[in-house]
């Protein structure tokens, strides 16, 4: 069976990391054994020390107790250095994996078909990058869990067998036991609720997305109620489910209690004839080779949240992202739109009704959605059998809904031109008729604009998505709705800068618009009807 493209991805990551890894499980094994021979060697020696005490003054004196104190803190210093090194080592790795892994993921999202990157949301897109990455922690990290735990039962089966075959047999079943009932309570109460934490956490966080994002609305007709009743039952959902995860790890806590402690008496007991030292040896042997299991345990309880991770990261891991290269300039940028010819340079106005699909268009020459067969052509080609990166080298485009990232003025425009001077970035600004407003925040380019352009009002967002738009050395301009929003003074200097830019570069334009101003820049026209919608479409148009 071939592995998952997460499998796989992780064993990259574990082969680049094996340093780091193999460090950790050495040292948890090393903290399992000192641990375990610690325990025993103290109650042999506290045990041996008092029946020394007490057969009299001489049998106290010819008594060693430099030879096991030391090794007593010999060990205790091993232990406590061991832990130290697993954890820094082991989480370093883990962590290291994890970020390697998210650009990755992030990748693979960008790299999968339109119709369905766009419809995961952004908070599920958060939970997968965030919390289902987390949740695979336990993939790296409980590689050392195997070595510790099968280090601290030798260590007990070898205290044992110095009491005897019988309480070493005792340690071995009861080791055996809790690894089998920890593994099966695991599977029956620990995944299932796993599972569902990671689903409706998912379902927690997209919720709460799509509600910040409407809270304007939501304060504007009295909802915030029904908004955060919405939240606290998302909420109680994952509550509940985490509370079911806690009931399952105090059954396997439960269980691994019972077993030490039947691996204690039973060791004790069969050991008894050898003597009490070696009985207390072999009881706290017992003890600490089954407490020495805990950290395999916890692996099995996190397996229910981390497989439910890896189903939903491995559906999006599916997409693997292409090499990066230079998209194909076409020789021609001709286009043919719903039967029409248009050469580079036209000036073209898409209209119609609202929903008729004007926007869909725009997306459909985009490659965000699909389209009819011969319907849209670029050079000559139908769009649809173009590359994608191909087919949007030929576009810049200004959305109808300008999407803007939390960062400054600058990082927003640099998104079209990365390479971009700030003198580029100005005369963008000034043909969006925007520069005034920038030049008049005391940052400048350098002004932070918040989540998706929140201190800016809605026209000076849509004009500084229009701004990023000129930046893009592209032949062809898709603008949709370009002046809604804004005043008729405003909407004019923007028409009119606009009309003086396409002269200069001789850029062509499709332009979307209800408005007659923006609409009498254009020399040719396409008319939509609701006829060319199938009947039922539901998808976002104008």
């Amino acid at each position: 069976m071939s592995a998952s493209p997460l499998q796989a991805l992780i064993r990259v990551q574990r082969r680049r990391h094996a340093e780091g890894l193999l460090l950790a499980a050495v040292c948890a094994a090393l903290v399992g054994a000192t641990s375990t021979l610690l325990l025993g060697l103290s109650g042999w020696f506290i045990t041996a020390s008092a029946l020394a005490g007490a057969a009299g003054l001489a049998a106290a004196q010819a008594f060693n107790v430099l030879l096991p104190s030391a090794m007593i803190r010999l060990l205790a210093i091993l232990r406590t250095g061991a832990r130290y090194i697993e954890r820094l080592s082991g989480h370093a790795a883990a962590l290291r994996s994890l970020a390697a892994i998210r650009p990755v993921l992030f990748a693979a999202l960008a790299a999968a078909p339109p119709g369905e990157a766009l419809a995961l949301s952004g908070g599920e897109a958060s939970a997968r990058l965030v919390q289902d990455v987390d949740a695979v922690e336990t993939r790296f990290v409980r590689l050392s869990a195997p070595w510790g735990a099968g280090a601290a039962v030798i260590a007990g089966l070898a205290l044992g067998l110095l009491a005897g075959w019988l309480p070493a047999t005792a340690i071995l079943l009861a080791a055996a036991a809790a690894i089998l009932t920890a593994r099966t309570l695991a599977r029956r109460l620990s995944a299932p609720a796993g599972r569902e934490i990671q689903t409706r956490m998912g379902t927690l966080k997209d919720a709460a997305a799509s509600l910040s994002a409407a809270a304007p609305e939501l304060r504007a007709y009295g909802l915030e109620a029904w908004a955060g009743q919405t939240l606290a039952t998302r909420g109680a959902a994952v509550d509940a489910a985490r509370l079911d995860a806690a009931r399952a790890r105090g059954w396997i806590a439960l269980s691994q209690a019972a077993i030490l402690g039947f691996a204690v008496a039973a060791a004790i007991l069969l050991a008894a004839p050898a003597g009490a030292p070696l009985a207390a040896l072999a009881g706290l042997a017992a003890a600490m080779a089954i407490e020495g299991l805990a950290g395999l345990t916890a692996a099995f309880d996190q397996d229910g949240a981390a497989d439910e991770a890896a189903d939903r990261l491995d559906a999006l891991l599916r997409h693997a992202p292409s090499e990066a290269a230079p998209a194909p300039r076409l020789d021609r940028t001709d286009l043919r739109l719903r039967s029409q010819d248009f050469a580079p340079g036209s000036r073209i106005a898409v209209s119609g009704p609202s929903g008729v699909g004007k926007t869909t268009l725009l997306e459909q020459l985009l490659g965000l959605r699909p389209a009819a067969t011969g319907t849209l052509m670029l050079g000559g080609a139908d769009i649809m059998t173009l590359a994608p990166a191909t087919a949007r080298a030929a576009f810049a485009h200004a959305p109808q809904d300008a999407a803007l990232i939390a960062g400054t003025v600058a990082d927003n425009l640099r998104l079209a031109a990365p390479a971009a001077t700030d003198e580029d970035l100005w005369s963008a600004l000034s043909d969006a008729a925007l520069d005034a407003r920038i030049r008049s925040a005391p940052a400048g380019l350098n002004s932070w604009l918040g989540d998706n352009g929140e201190r800016l009002s809605g026209g000076e967002r849509r004009r500084l998505s229009l701004a990023r738009a000129y930046l893009r050395p592209a032949p062809w301009l898709l603008l949709d709705e370009p002046t809604e929003g804004l005043d008729a003074a405003t909407e004019a200097l923007v028409l009119d800068r606009l009309a003086a830019r396409l002269d200069r570069s001789g850029q062509g334009l499709v332009l979307v618009s209800h408005r007659p101003a923006p609409l009498a820049l254009c020399d040719r026209r396409i008319d939509l009807d609701d006829a060319q919608k199938r009947p039922g479409d539901l998808r976002r148009a104008s």
